[in-house]
């Protein structure tokens, strides 16, 4: 690699696919760091319902922007851009390649596409759409969304309470719907040579494999992690607790399901969240696509691309 050279590399794909195997593969072959891109895994003390990597797997690759942030806090795209240049910033200073890893895609579009100058929150009409959605309930807003701005509407999830707000306050300050303001909007990484490794399988075999992590999320002890964490003061309705993982057993910790009904609806939704993110990584350009069986294939793919 060229020392000169500014040189980014994501791994991207679904959820179960491989990407941190594959990343720490890449990283102890070429001097390379890793950077998280999964906006549960930035929580602390949210590990076994995140799929977080275990210090003891990590290799000794350093890995940036895992438990970083506290569990009462919003983590935002703005906030994951911020520090995701320090960190691209700092491990090429080293000489060394960033590679970022994860698959939530608003985090890869703010990096890539840019994010635009949000102006002041109006603090008065997010009260009113609160307001809203506890007497109206979440749908309310969607289709509100829906109306104003479908092509956002249809990028975020229809539980993402916060994204709605967000985009609806936008509007109603601007006249203007979030996907116009993100036309005008600059790469934040666009002076450097970017590679996109996309990972993919087979729909039944990716479905084996969420089941065969959801069944290691539950043998691993994410009822004991969320009772821990409930116990620790940590309220239900914290951003991390919006993770897959967690919203069924906190139902079972309530009494409202069985354990076997949790871990079968924790698997249903995680095949669903899989089919949305393989739905959003086909229409990002320029990903080059393996199967991460194809290691020697991908190692030559960068090889043959880094400056």
């Amino acid at each position: 690699m060229d020392s000169k050279a500014k040189n980014l590399l994501f791994v991207l794909g679904p959820t179960s696919v491989g990407k941190s195997d594959t990343a720490l593969k890449i990283a102890k072959k070429i001097e390379a760091e890793i950077i998280n891109c999964d906006s549960k895994q930035v929580y602390k003390g949210f590990d076994i319902g995140t799929d977080k990597i275990p210090l003891e797997k990590r290799e000794n690759i350093p890995h940036h922007l895992l438990d970083i942030a506290e569990p009462s806090t919003q983590f935002t795209s703005a906030d994951f851009v911020h520090l995701a240049l320090k960190a691209i910033e700092y491990i090429s200073n080293k000489k060394k390649l960033p590679i970022i890893v994860g698959g939530t895609g608003l985090y890869l579009k703010a990096l890539l596409d840019g994010l635009f100058p949000e102006g002041k929150s109006n603090p008065e009409l997010r009260q009113k759409l609160e307001k809203e959605v506890l007497e109206k309930g979440l749908e309310s807003l969607r289709r509100k969304l829906m109306e104003i701005d479908p092509s956002y509407c249809q990028k975020i999830g229809k539980n993402d309470k916060v994204r709605l707000i967000r985009a609806l306050e936008v509007f109603y300050s601007t006249q203007k719907p979030l996907s116009k303001h993100f036309l005008n909007t600059k790469s934040f990484v666009k002076d450097f040579q970017i590679l996109k490794i996309g990972l993919k399988l087979e729909r039944k075999l990716l479905y084996r494999k969420i089941e065969e992590r959801v069944d290691r999320m539950f043998k691993r002890g994410i009822v004991k992690e969320t009772q821990d964490l409930l116990n620790a003061g940590i309220d239900e309705v914290s951003p991390p607790f919006r993770a897959l993982g967690y919203k069924y057993v906190l139902k079972f910790l309530r009494k409202e399901m069985s354990l076997e009904e949790a871990i079968h609806l924790t698997k249903r939704d995680t095949r669903h969240y899989a089919k949305r993110q393989m739905t959003w990584f086909r229409k990002m350009e320029g990903i080059c696509w393996f199967s991460p069986s194809e290691y020697s294939s991908i190692a030559e793919y960068i090889k043959k691309n880094l400056k």
